[in-house]
């Protein structure tokens, strides 16, 4: 006990207090940038910690990790621009309330969804993490490719009125993520001679080509559109959050958070595929299922709560395994070696105290993200009033400059404008682009996982009894797939 209280009187010192708080405003600003991330902010970051105390660096990095969670629903909501991709899910619901007039509600749903579901993530990991990553590991790649395929199947559920359109989507997406170095052979698939292609389509280049760029283009378009993007006469009062409606969000919220530390304690899934499963979910045993995509608050506190759950569920495998569980972790990893501390099994015991004054900065972080978002909230929402002709030429340059900086060159800005092409035509013809984008997530870790699996079970289908989760998994996927078009046919009669 004395240990404990050791450690957490080191994470409330003046020096950590404010190395966490800075982290959490540098990951806020940065996840609002089209293109940049989280990640890439800890990558910057971490020689600004060579002179820190392990606590003081850990406690910034995790800030910044903590932060960009939040900071990239900024864009996605007041200007349909994720600043990543597992924001892209946040747009569904957080634009069009923020087109409606009410950015700051949408801005404040999105905050205390996030720290709600960061907090109860943390306190997975801080409560049960040496359980839980013995469970997480015991999760195979026939475990796996079995939860991914089911995943795949909750696809339908946002396909919006053509469930052949998003089937086409997500094959389409699929399809391009198999771009790059083959798996098992290293042979270049469809690079077409192009070496930035080698390690696949960039994730960032793509999300925003076909989200942000076609919308600027419509509202560029479309005077009238583009006026909509301002708030009209509503009030403060009608603008902001009530307590009554936050707490008619505590099932989509900690439905969310569920999924998000269930998804962040298995290494490799991430944050992009939480946040749609989560969505999904929500959809799924929404009472009114039709209104989200058009403002609701759910699908905003569903998202939200869901992604920024993960990062703290992924620090169950890392300091327990030594296994990171996505990019953001395995940088964290780094920071941990620079200050001479292994992750992994023995962290407690070596480490202790340095362990338990990282859990209590996770939660002084998580306090800090709603301190610094609610003050930023006011200033975030004047974005909206802006005139069209100053902000969409803005954000476009934020684009390419987000993507020149994040993928090293002009190469991944073209990715963006031909994808921004594809993307505007599927508006047209009214094709999920989220599809594609779960389509395009989903394809290599699916891909990965099935080959694993083929070779582990000797290329015997029947081998598969051997994996009673996975078996139960397969058993539902068409059983899941049959339900959801189901309750389509009957959304669509009624």
């Amino acid at each position: 006990m004395d240990l404990i209280l050791t450690a957490i009187w080191n994470a409330l010192s003046l020096w950590t207090l404010l190395s966490v708080a800075g982290g959490v405003l540098i990951g806020i600003v940065i996840g609002a940038i089209p293109g940049l991330n989280a990640p890439m902010a800890i990558a910057v970051a971490i020689p600004l910690t060579f002179a820190m105390s392990p606590l003081s660096a850990i406690g910034m990095l995790v800030g910044v990790m903590k932060g960009g969670g939040f900071g990239g629903a900024v864009g996605a909501i007041l200007l349909n621009t994720p600043g990543e991709p597992h924001s892209a899910a946040t747009t569904l619901d957080g634009h069009p309330l923020a087109k409606s007039g009410k950015p700051r509600k949408a801005l404040q749903t999105a905050l205390y969804s996030s720290v709600v579901g960061d907090s109860c993530s943390d306190l997975v990991l801080i409560l049960l993490a040496p359980v839980l990553a013995i469970y997480a590991l015991k999760a195979g790649p026939v475990e796996l490719a079995a939860i991914l395929i089911l995943s795949l199947t909750l696809v339908a559920s946002l396909s919006g009125r053509s469930l052949a359109k998003g089937i086409f989507a997500a094959a389409l997406g699929a399809l391009l993520a198999t771009v790059g170095l083959d798996l098992e052979t290293g042979n270049p698939r469809f690079a077409f001679g192009y070496i930035e292609l080698y390690d696949g389509l960039p994730l960032a280049a793509v999300a925003i080509g076909v989200l942000a760029v076609p919308e600027i283009i419509l509202r560029l378009q479309d005077g009238r559109q583009a006026k909509t993007a301002r708030p009209d006469a509503t009030s403060d009062g009608e603008d902001r959050l009530a307590l009554s409606e936050f707490k008619r969000l505590g099932k989509p919220i900690f439905r969310g958070a569920g999924i998000g530390t269930a998804i962040g304690a298995l290494p490799g899934l991430g944050t992009t595929l939480a946040a749609f499963l989560s969505y999904a979910a929500t959809q799924r045993f929404s009472k009114q299922p039709e209104k989200l995509g058009t403002g609701a608050l759910e699908g905003i506190a569903a998202t939200e709560s869901a992604n920024s759950a993960v990062s703290g569920a992924n620090l169950i495998p890392l300091l327990t395994l030594g296994i990171p569980g996505n990019l953001t972790a395995a940088l964290l990893v780094g920071a941990f070696l620079i200050h001479g501390v292994t992750p992994g099994p023995m962290i407690f015991e070596r480490n202790a105290e340095l362990v338990y004054g990282l859990f209590a900065a996770m939660i002084m972080a998580n306090v800090m993200v709603l301190l610094i978002g609610s003050l930023g909230l006011r200033v975030f929402a004047l974005i909206v009033k802006v005139p069209p002709h100053v902000v969409y030429p803005s954000v476009l340059l934020l684009c390419v400059v987000g993507i020149y900086v994040s993928q090293g060159g002009f190469f991944a800005v073209w990715l963006m404008l031909i994808f921004a092409v594809l993307g505007f035509v599927m508006i047209k013809m009214e094709i999920s682009v989220v599809c594609f984008i779960i389509g395009l997530v989903l394809g290599p870790m699916i891909e990965l996982s099935i080959r694993q699996s083929v070779i582990l079970l000797g290329r015997n289908p029947v081998a598969i009894f051997d994996h009673v989760f996975a078996l139960c998994l397969v058993v539902a996927t068409p059983i899941v797939a049959w339900i959801l078009i189901r309750d389509r046919a009957r959304l669509s009669d009624g």
